[in-house]
């Protein structure tokens, strides 16, 4: 058995104010760079990825593995035109070279499925497309997917199986890629494709609301378990969406593949009667940031820090990790608190050209909306910004932020990086020497990926609404584009 695989990951915010281009890809934060071909496995290995997942189960079977090419960027911008050609081709050009040098027996890719790019708004269902247009009509094609995939029906037609994450936060990256592998395994054995059902939603749910350690969406996907129990199913998929995406495919999605259509039809439409009678569970937000600091310093003692999540600014979906509302505020009410992060390069190299211990004015973030906050800070310490991520989502993966501070503005620390990165990781803290569940108040450029490593150890959470790009309520966002008849918001 031959299997190629590949991957080509990033969630877009069509409303972000900063695109994503090549070097996005080349130099991410959080994640390996962008790789082609040999030694790709050893860099994906040890990450959670989830073409890691996939290795671990195709290697002990001893299928005759293809590399191709990997990437990730931070959320950000619609993709641009150039870094969406420059990947999707080195990916189809190698998948190619492996076809003519022996064919394939099937190809795995390691998708997000929420990018847009410039040119194709449905970025992964024109890489299908392309990817089945290579490999032909016969060829078995698996992909893992973020549950915040915006999947469409190209996707569905042109893959055997997509195998979305269970969980947000995201801990089982590398199930889900395993899962997807299985998959692809039984699909080459089994000869012919499953069945399959395609259904959306019309309503969407914020991201607040979308974490699966708590009511309304625990609740959902445990009636998908139960209903992926059933007689037949094989994958029952479901995606929350990213509320971000100004094309009609945007919004929650399921995927069903069973052993005949009957059973596929069934579970399909029976996770979305469940998500249209449960509508109006999911209407919820944040709170402004000024009462949350008020909660905050009141509430700050013994017993864990009290965790801010600067949800609007939130560098996986979309934020620029640099607005500033949420730090005025933290000034303003003398809160001993400690920031993750501003990212703000020039005033990281600043810290580093003045040295651990100077005090400087720096114009500080701000960079993609236009509103830096002045201040005058201790450089505390100094560090290059490279550490290995060891929480419950991204243990294992490397991490280089650029050269990066931590500065002392009264009783608030911040840490100010070269690269953004979703404060979802203890290490992020640690690397730089503040152990977080030390701290009385810890404030967190994140909407729901830092409870897997952060909510253990805090006194309490509060999401709080400051300005920023990734909006609580996105129906606020001009889209015009989208399907006719999707609710922006429940119940809306």
């Amino acid at each position: 058995m031959r299997i190629a695989i590949g991957g080509f990951l990033h969630e877009s915010h069509s409303f972000a104010p900063v695109a994503t281009g090549w070097e996005e890809f080349r130099t991410p934060g959080g994640f390996p760079a962008y790789h082609r071909g040999a030694g790709l496995f050893d860099v994906l290995r040890p990450t959670s990825a989830p073409a890691a997942g996939a290795l671990s189960v195709a290697e002990p079977e001893g299928i005759e593995l293809v590399p191709l090419s990997w990437c990730f960027a931070n959320p950000a911008g619609p993709v641009t035109e150039e870094a969406f050609e420059r990947i999707a081709a080195c990916l189809v050009a190698d998948l190619a070279v492996a076809v003519d040098a022996g064919g394939l027996d099937g190809v795995y890719l390691d998708l997000h499925g929420a990018m847009v790019a410039e040119q194709f708004p449905d970025a992964e269902g024109e890489l299908l497309r392309r990817v089945r247009a290579v490999v032909g009509p016969d060829v078995p094609i698996t992909t893992s997917l973020d549950p915040h995939a915006n999947v469409t029906a190209l996707m569905a037609e042109k893959a055997d199986a997509l195998v979305p994450f269970r969980t947000y936060p995201h801990v089982d990256m590398k199930a889900a890629g395993a899962r997807a592998m299985e998959l692809l395994i039984a699909r080459i054995r089994r000869g012919t494709p499953w069945p399959r059902a395609f259904r959306q939603v019309d309503y969407w749910t914020p991201l607040t609301m979308q974490c699966t350690m708590v009511s309304p969406m625990a609740d959902v996907l445990a009636e998908r378990a139960r209903l992926a129990a059933g007689s037949g199913v094989v994958e029952l998929g479901f995606c929350f969406g990213f509320p971000y995406a100004d094309f009609p495919g945007c919004g929650m999605a399921i995927t069903c593949y069973a052993e005949d259509q009957a059973a596929a039809d069934a579970a399909a439409e029976g996770l979305k009667a469940y998500l249209d009678a449960h509508e109006a569970d999911f209407a919820g937000g944040a709170i402004p940031a000024a009462e949350g600091v008020a909660q905050a310093v009141a509430r700050a003692g013994a017993g864990g820090p009290v965790v801010l999540a600067d949800t609007q600014d939130n560098p996986g979906g979309g934020g620029h990790g640099d607005t500033t509302g949420l730090l005025a505020e933290l000034i303003r009410q003398n809160a001993p608190a400690t920031l993750g992060i501003i990212n703000d390069a020039a005033s990281a190299a600043a810290c580093h050209a003045a040295g651990q211990g100077a005090e400087i004015a720096l114009s500080l973030g701000g960079r993609s909306d236009g509103t830096p906050i002045e201040v005058r800070a201790k450089v505390l310490r100094l560090t290059d910004g490279r550490f290995t991520c060891t929480g419950p989502m991204s243990a294992g993966n490397p991490a280089d932020l650029g050269p990066t501070a931590l500065i002392g503005i009264g009783p608030v620390k911040v840490i100010v990086v070269t690269r953004k990165m979703q404060a979802h990781d203890q290490a992020l803290f640690r690397h730089i020497g503040i152990e977080p569940a030390g701290e009385p108040i810890l404030a967190l450029k994140s909407s729901v990926h830092f409870r897997a490593d952060f909510q253990p150890i805090a006194r309490e959470v509060i999401v709080v609404a400051a300005p920023g790009p990734v909006l609580a309520d996105p129906s606020g966002f001009p889209f015009q584009h989208l399907r006719p008849g999707i609710r922006t918001r429940p119940m809306g």
